[in-house]
């Protein structure tokens, strides 16, 4: 088990998007990018995914933090790249990094 930490700015057309359809957003990109996404045990699985302030609607942010659990060991800037692919135009990622 990895955890990887990753700083997003959420801009433009994006900061219309609410806390619970950010978190939604990044599962979804974490499934498309393919990465090795530890899941929840139980009945409805989701990601270990964990995003450390939820952002009033309509606001603009440079620097927010989440965290993902990882079944595997992969390169923060891979973890990167390939994340960075799925996401919509507003949403970008800064920084990566395991903890």
């Amino acid at each position: 088990m990895y955890k990887m930490n990753f700083t997003f700015a959420k801009k433009g057309v994006m900061r219309f998007i609410s806390h619970l359809d950010l978190m939604r957003l990044f599962m979804r990109a974490l499934r498309r990018a393919d990465l090795p996404i530890k899941m929840t045990e139980g009945f409805s699985p989701h990601p270990k995914l964990s995003i450390k302030r939820a952002l009033k609607l309509g606001v603009e942010s440079d620097n927010e933090e989440a965290v993902i659990v990882l079944k595997e060991l992969i390169s923060p800037g891979e973890f990167k790249e390939r994340l960075q692919k799925q996401l919509p135009q507003g949403i970008q990622i800064k920084s990566a990094g395991q903890l």
